[in-house]
């Protein structure tokens, strides 16, 4: 790992990215100084990459940023100020594994089942789902296909997109770079290529966010498996990135959450498990639901700008995140003036005049399952507040929730904290401010 020895700029853009990798090895730019701005302009995830066989992850996101002060043992805090789709178009759906084209994971392991290269440098030839060439020997090589798929324009300025008919998908595929809008330094190919539009005419609203965010892992792994559903393909795995359980969770810092509410307006607090963190991001959607539940979601291009703040000696596995007001489960929602009068009132008729001041606060979760994140959640939970684990079900159960951010197993655990429990985290200032907490 390094980084420039300059001073620490209060402004960086990051428009460079990793092809697929994520950890030490990765250079920094930067430093970023605490309390600085950072904008990045990033390529789609998913497709684009999963297409494209010389990348060894599913994404392809920014190169990290050395954030100065954050030491290993702190905590990051993003405070995400705006959020930009910028690409016209894009195509997604449910993914089917070609046989023969990868080692043991065709997110990070493919090779030209024709000459045998591995990772082959490749072009698009035409459109279709044949179009992804070798280099080398000219063979279709894609790992990926459809069962079924979509092109979906998009209208960002009013919030709207639509699927498109077979023709019109066609015609987006014949200029798919400029449609997706792909940055200069982007490596992938577009997915607007591969034109499969099996549901027309399907409108839907837009609501983007930010599918892969947080810090850099203390290892190198694929970016689109910092996490622990993903991240279990690793496990034994047969190629370079393969690794133990327990140094899967040693070293993930669960940058990729595909959780839809970390978008403009929301706070993320990500653990530092390399010196200056290490700061990245990509893996923008234009929507989706709770849960992914197709697997894949509209992966676009996009603008992101934020500011980081260092929160000294928080020790963290995974990262908090600090909903927007619309995006809180109704039960964490803190109550209005009016509400906590009438709180007031009702213990003083039963004689309790003890009322705990508290701020919402989100846990997130990530396991090979949803039941094993839903326990992940909730132990992060216990192990940073310090809260007993049966008082955080309870509290989870009363005011609070378990949300699926994604399917197999990424979580969201939030519930109202007391508020004295967050300033000794050093985060009551953040909560407060976000949610107007007086």
């Amino acid at each position: 790992m390094s980084t420039t020895t300059n001073e620490p700029v209060a402004y960086l853009r990051v428009d460079a990215y990793t092809n697929g990798i994520i950890g030490p090895s990765q250079p920094m730019l930067g430093p970023l100084a605490d309390g600085g701005t950072l904008v990045t302009g990033t390529p789609p995830g998913c497709w684009g990459p999963m297409i494209t066989p010389a990348f060894e992850g599913g994404h392809e996101v920014t190169q990290p940023v050395y954030v100065a002060g954050a030491e290993v043992g702190d905590a990051v805090a993003l405070n995400i100020r705006r959020m930009r789709v910028t690409s016209a178009a894009t195509s997604s759906g449910v993914m089917r594994f070609v046989e023969g084209r990868y080692n043991g994971d065709p997110f990070v392991a493919k090779f030209c089942a024709n000459c045998g290269t591995e990772h082959p440098a490749s072009h698009v030839e035409g459109i279709g789902e044949d179009a992804i060439r070798c280099n080398t020997c000219g063979a279709e090589v894609s790992a990926f296909r459809f069962s079924h798929g979509y092109v979906i324009v998009l209208d960002a300025e009013n919030a709207v997109s639509l699927t498109v008919n077979q023709q019109v998908a066609d015609r987006l595929a014949g200029k798919a770079s400029e449609m997706s809008a792909l940055p200069e330094l982007a490596a992938q190919h577009s997915i607007l290529s591969l034109a499969r539009a099996d549901i027309p005419g399907v409108a839907a609203h837009m609501r983007p966010f930010l599918g892969n965010i947080g810090t850099t892992p203390s290892r190198d792994l694929p970016d689109s498996h910092n996490c622990a559903d993903f991240g279990q393909h690793l496990i034994g795995a047969p190629h370079r990135f393969g690794l133990t359980e327990a140094e899967l969770h040693a070293a993930k810092t669960d940058g990729h959450m595909d959780t839809n509410s970390v978008r403009e307006g929301c706070i993320l607090i990500c653990p530092v498990k390399v010196p200056g963190a290490g700061v990245y991001m990509g893996d923008m959607h234009a929507q989706q639901g709770n849960g992914e539940i197709a697997g894949h979601a509209t992966d676009v291009s996009g603008e992101t700008e934020l500011t980081v703040e260092v929160i000294k000696h928080l020790t963290i596995d995974g990262p908090i995140l600090l909903q927007n007001l619309d995006d809180l489960p109704p039960m964490a929602r803190p109550m209005t003036a009016a509400q906590r009068q009438k709180v007031v009132e009702l213990g003083e008729r039963w004689g309790q005049r003890e009322i705990e001041q508290s701020g919402p606060i989100t846990f997130i979760g990530s396991g090979a399952d949803l039941n094993a994140a839903t326990k992940n959640g909730l132990q992060r939970a216990a192990d940073v507040t310090g809260l007993p684990y049966d008082e955080v079900l309870n509290r989870a159960t009363i005011n609070g929730s378990i949300e699926i951010s994604r399917l197999p197993g990424t979580v969201r655990v939030t519930f109202l904290c007391p508020m004295p429990i967050l300033d000794r985290l050093g985060i009551g200032h953040l909560v407060r401010e976000k949610y107007q907490i007086s």
